[in-house]
C-alpha cells in the first residue's frame, strides 16, 4: 500500500513540479559521492611515481574486486543486465541483436508519463533515468584501455601478448557487445563479402588473409594497424597497468578487425581526469565517408585522427608524458598516410533491405520497418542529424542533457552533461552495442527511449518499436 501511495506521490510532484518533503529523499540519487565538488586544476599527468610498480600493483589487486563489485553495483542500479536476444542476427549471423529496454525507470513511472513531462519538472524531481546520464568509466580517476575477454584471449592465443590488466576488468558481459570476431567487407572488393574467414586479424595472419585482395600501400597501412606501440597503460615504464613489461597495443586491439569490441577508455579532450567521460570503441566501418573524427576533436582527416592517436591520445592526451613511454611518431607522408588508405577500405555490412539512396525498398521490408522508416524521416526527426544514405551529418551536436539533470559526482566521475558531440553513423548499427558515445545505452530499445525523451518527439509505443525494427535494417 505504502509502495503505491509514493507511485502517486512521485507522478504528483513529477507532473507538477510539487515535490512531497516526505518523499524527496527516495528521489535522492543512490550512487552519487557528493554534488558539485571542486575539482583540481588539473592538466598534466604526473610523470614521476612517488611508488615502485611491485607496491602500487599489491595494492591494485588488493583493490581489484571492490573495484569491480562498485561497477557492477552501478550497473545493476541503473539497468536490466538479462540476456534477451532477438531473432534479428549482427552481420556474421553467429550473434542475436539483443532487445527490450534496460534503463530502469524511478519505481511506478512509465515511460509515456515521463515524455509528458517537461525538463524542467524532470530535472527537479531528479526523475531522469540514471542510464541515462554519463557511464563512469570501471575505474574513473585512472582510467585507461580495457580490453574485454575475448579480445585478450585472441591475442594471447595469436602473438603471447597480453592485453589484460592488474588493476580492473572489463564490465560488460558478453552478449551486450559486438559479435566477436566481426566479418570485415572492404569497399574495393565488395564481391568477396567478409574476407575475415572468422579469424582476428593480427601480425600473425593479416598478410595470408589479405593478400590479392588490397594495394601493397594498404597491406603497409593493416601491418601499422596490427604493430604495438606504447599505450598509457600498456607500455615498459613503472606506471604501466600490466604485470610486465609490454610492446603496448595496436590500433586494432580495440577496433577489431576494423570494427569494434566494445573495448573502452576515456576521451583524451577533457581535463581534469574526473570530467573527462567514458569512450566506448567506435567502428571504423565507412571511414572513407566521413568527414570529421573524433567525438571532441572535431579532426578533419582519417590521416590526422591517426596521427593524433598515436602521438597523443594513446596517452590521455597529455604529450609530455608521451615522450617518457615511448611515443610513436609516425611520417605524415608514408605511414600515417598509409594507416589512412587501409582504414579508408573498410566497408560497412550489407544490408539487403536498402536501395542505392539508403531507404528501404517496400518489396522486402516488412509494414513495421516501412512505419519505422516514416518515424525516423518524419516526427522522430533522428534523419536531422542521420541523413540518408549513410545515416550520419558529419556534424557535432550538443543535446543540452543539462536540461534534465543536476550535475554530480559518481563513481569517481564527475557526470556534467556531454557538450557537443560528433554524429556518429547508424549505418550497420545492430552490429555495434553498446550506443552512444560512452556506451551508457545498451540495446537500440534504450536509444529509441532516451531519444524520444531528450528530443520530446512524443512517440508512441507502437512507433517506438517500429522505429527500432527500421534501425536493424540499417
Amino acid at each position: 500500500m505504502r509502495r503505491k501511495r509514493l507511485s502517486k506521490l512521485f507522478m504528483l510532484s513529477l507532473m507538477t513540479g510539487v515535490l512531497c518533503t516526505s518523499f524527496a529523499p527516495a528521489l535522492k540519487s543512490q550512487e552519487a559521492d557528493q554534488a558539485k565538488p571542486k575539482l583540481p586544476d588539473q592538466t598534466y599527468m604526473p610523470v614521476v611515481k612517488d611508488k615502485p610498480l611491485e607496491e602500487v600493483m599489491e595494492a591494485d589487486v588488493a583493490a581489484k574486486p571492490e573495484v569491480m563489485q562498485k561497477q557492477a553495483d552501478l550497473y545493476q542500479q541503473r539497468y536490466d543486465m538479462s540476456d534477451q536476444p532477438s531473432d534479428v542476427k549482427m552481420s556474421a549471423g553467429r550473434k542475436a541483436v539483443q532487445e527490450g529496454v534496460r534503463v530502469k525507470l524511478p519505481e511506478g513511472v512509465t515511460w509515456e508519463q515521463l515524455s509528458a513531462a517537461t525538463p524542467e519538472r524532470i530535472k527537479e524531481t531528479n526523475s531522469f533515468p540514471y542510464g541515462f546520464r554519463p557511464l563512469p568509466h570501471t575505474k574513473h580517476p585512472v582510467g585507461g584501455q580495457v580490453f574485454p575477454k575475448n579480445q585478450i584471449d585472441a591475442i594471447q592465443k595469436l602473438e603471447s601478448r597480453d592485453l589484460s590488466r592488474f588493476d580492473v576488468d572489463f564490465d560488460l558481459p558478453d552478449h551486450l557487445t559486438p559479435e566477436f570476431p566481426p566479418p570485415i567487407f572492404l569497399s574495393n572488393r565488395p564481391d568477396l563479402g567478409d574476407v575475415s574467414q572468422g579469424q582476428v586479424l593480427s601480425i600473425k595472419n593479416y598478410y595470408k588473409l589479405l593478400k590479392g585482395k588490397v594495394t601493397p600501400v594498404q597491406m603497409e597501412g593493416m601491418r601499422l594497424l596490427l604493430t604495438p606501440f606504447p599505450q598509457q597503460q600498456f607500455n615498459q615504464t613503472e606506471d604501466r597497468k600490466v604485470k610486465e613489461a609490454s610492446l603496448g597495443v595496436t590500433c586494432l586491439d580495440c577496433h577489431v578487425n576494423g570494427h569494434t569490441n566494445a573495448a573502452f577508455h576515456l576521451n583524451p579532450d577533457t581535463r581534469p581526469q574526473a570530467a573527462r567521460f567514458r569512450l566506448d570503441t567506435v567502428s571504423l566501418r565507412g571511414m572513407f565517408n566521413q568527414q570529421i573524427h573524433g567525438s571532441k576533436r572535431s579532426l578533419r582527416s582519417v590521416e590526422d585522427f591517426s596521427e593524433f592517436e598515436q602521438r597523443t591520445a594513446y596517452f590521455d592526451g597529455d604529450h609530455v608524458i608521451a615522450a617518457k613511454k615511448g611515443v610513436h611518431l609516425p611520417d605524415r607522408s608514408d605511414a600515417v598516410a598509409m594507416m589512412a588508405q587501409m582504414q579508408n577500405m573498410f566497408d560497412f555490412p550489407p544490408a539487403p533491405k536498402l536501395d542505392v539512396f539508403g531507404k528501404l525498398i517496400p518489396e522486402k521490408a516488412t509494414e513495421l520497418e516501412m512505419q519505422g522508416q516514416k518515424v525516423f524521416f518524419g516526427k522522430g526527426r533522428c534523419a536531422e542529424c542521420h541523413p540518408a544514405p549513410f545515416y550520419l551529418d558529419d556534424k557535432m551536436h550538443d543535446l543540452h542533457l543539462e536540461r534534465f539533470y543536476k550535475t554530480e559526482m559518481i563513481n569517481g566521475q564527475y557526470n556534467m552533461p556531454d557538450g557537443p558531440i560528433k554524429t556518429f553513423t547508424l549505418r550497420g548499427i545492430k552490429d555495434s552495442p553498446p550506443y552512444h558515445h560512452d556506451g551508457r545505452l545498451l540495446t537500440l530499445a534504450d536509444t529509441v527511449e532516451f531519444y524520444n525523451l531528450v528530443l520530446q518527439t512524443d512517440l508512441t509505443e507502437q512507433e517506438k518499436q517500429a522505429l527500432v525494427a527500421f534501425l536493424k535494417c540499417l
